[in-house]
């Protein structure tokens, strides 16, 4: 092979490294200023909404209609700040890597009945009541003829209600996956209503 050609692959090769490392450091460079760009605009509006909500109470009653009262969509703007911003929590592929969910579980069963605006589902006592799909939880709490409650507004702007169930795991806001606990039943009924923009869905599209 001739000895000046392949100085020269090897100059190019050499070049080349070097290319790679100064753009790989510019892109390094770039996440960690998008982050920080990310939180401080974060900071920033909250701080804003907190000033409006201090100096003027007529601001406060809104804020507090639009988004507690009003059907504000958690799960859409979830869905629009990832989609823009990237997920809120840095590093987040690093942090999960090697890790398994501990429930992960798809919804069993044996029988369905016709309740109010939903379904009634017949499963075991003490059944462990999967979410269908992830979601932000908007409500836990006592829903009338429903009992103990909790809805979960998925992505798709369904708003799906998990009743007669023991939640104890979650809280208001928490982000849930596909598949993880939402609670155990208190009896062997679970009562489901699936809902968007406050009309009634029918629940066998929804279920298997």
């Amino acid at each position: 092979m001739n000895p000046e050609l392949e100085r020269i692959r090897s100059e190019m090769k050499q070049k080349r490294k070097k290319t790679n490392k100064n753009v790989e450091k510019k892109r390094n460079g770039f996440s960690i200023y998008r982050y920080l760009c990310k939180v401080l605009l974060v900071v920033f509006l909250t701080l804003l909404v907190l000033i409006f909500i201090k100096k003027d109470p007529q601001f406060k009653t809104d804020f507090y209609k639009f988004v507690y009262n009003s059907h504000f969509s958690f799960a859409t703007f979830n869905d629009v700040y990832e989609k823009y911003m990237g997920n809120p929590l840095p590093f987040k592929d690093l942090l999960v890597q090697g890790t398994e969910p501990v429930f992960n579980e798809q919804l069993v069963y044996k029988e369905t009945n016709i309740y109010k605006d939903g379904v009634e589902l017949k499963v075991d006592k003490n059944y462990m009541v999967p979410a269908l799909d992830s979601g932000i939880v908007v409500f836990i709490g006592d829903k009338e003829d429903y009992k103990d409650t909790v809805i979960v507004q998925q992505a798709n702007g369904i708003d799906v209600w998990y009743s007669n169930v023991s939640a104890d795991n979650l809280k208001l806001y928490d982000y849930i996956e596909k598949g993880s606990l939402i609670g155990e039943v208190k009896t062997d009924s679970l009562y489901m209503v699936f809902k968007k923009d406050g009309k009634v869905l029918d629940y066998k599209d929804y279920i298997q």
